[in-house]
């Protein structure tokens, strides 16, 4: 089956980009990503003192000599990353104007970056989320998995209110070894409430990626004439004249924004506030690229 969210041409231009964790994971391989456990990797981590049953092959005998007391070294174990993808599926993610709809440019970037994700051996899940969490594919590093995660989102539909708040809470508890949480929704849910959830994954030492997909004309807000405006959630509608609502409207997008980016830096998350109308392949790029910049910090 063809999907029309995956770009092979993207992905091999991407594929030489790895995904790398912030922090350190724990997985249950060996991979490429930092673990917060001690092992024998090549990346030095500490000395410790030695105690009797250590391994003698570790002593470091040049801090012996300068001592005269016997020190371990120690070193980072490196492990495999887990990616989380939770997609908000609530019926405001269907909204378009003039490009595609929020939905579809979500399904891009989940479904390529899931693809390079378990190209480069990690493992790759998603959990869908309307009211509640509406569907979870536990992550893995087979390549067939990948069929299911495909199936998935060309099968999702935009429709009811948002859960995602309660998903994110539930995704922190369910969860139980440090992952990478990406967070792909509007985020048109109390904020509040919203870095709550943030803090609660991020108590759970798990590295939060949020992708903020709004519409430029949500920004914009540039109608000339009147129109009836409709929830795309509970179906509530109003008529306006855009004209006299237009500034107070884009002051309270403004603050909006403004007030999601700082829950999203009080947890230190990896913040990407996104528009439809942007290439997505260059999204993904410079997502990557950028965690390159901010391995470790």
């Amino acid at each position: 089956m063809k999907y029309d969210f995956l770009d092979p041409d993207a992905l091999a231009r991407l594929g030489a980009l790895p995904l790398e964790s912030r922090h350190a994971m724990s997985g249950n391989v060996a991979g490429r990503h930092r673990s917060p456990h001690r092992g024998s990797s090549v990346e030095f981590a500490e000395y410790r003192k030695y105690v009797q049953g250590d391994d003698t092959r570790r002593l470091d005998w040049k801090a012996y000599a300068r001592s005269d007391r016997y020190y371990i070294k120690e070193f980072e174990a490196d492990t495999n990353l887990r990616a989380y993808f939770v997609l908000d599926a609530s019926g405001s993610m269907g909204f378009s104007a003039a490009d595609e709809a929020r939905i579809q440019f979500a399904r891009k970037l989940v479904a390529n970056m899931a693809y390079l994700i378990v190209d480069q051996g990690d493992a790759a899940g998603l959990s869908v989320c309307k009211e509640k969490i509406h569907l979870e594919i536990p992550p893995t590093r087979r390549a067939a998995h990948l069929n299911h995660i495909f199936e998935v989102l060309d099968q999702t539909e935009p429709s009811g209110e948002t859960g995602l708040i309660e998903s994110l809470h539930t995704i922190a508890e369910k969860v139980g070894q440090r992952a990478l949480v990406i967070i792909l929704s509007d985020l048109f849910c109390n904020t509040p409430a919203l870095g709550d959830a943030l803090q609660h994954l991020r108590y759970r030492k798990h590295d939060i990626a949020v992708f903020h997909l709004l519409d430029q004309q949500e920004i914009n807000f540039d109608f000339e004439r009147p129109h009836r405006f409709v929830d795309m959630e509970d179906k509530t509608s109003i008529v306006a004249e855009p004209t006299l609502v237009a500034e107070e409207y884009r002051q309270a997008m403004r603050d909006f924004m403004r007030d999601v980016q700082v829950k999203c830096h009080d947890v230190h998350a990896d913040y990407h506030l996104i528009t439809t109308n942007q290439n997505f392949e260059a999204i993904i790029h410079d997502f990557l690229t950028s965690r390159l910049s901010k391995k470790g910090k």
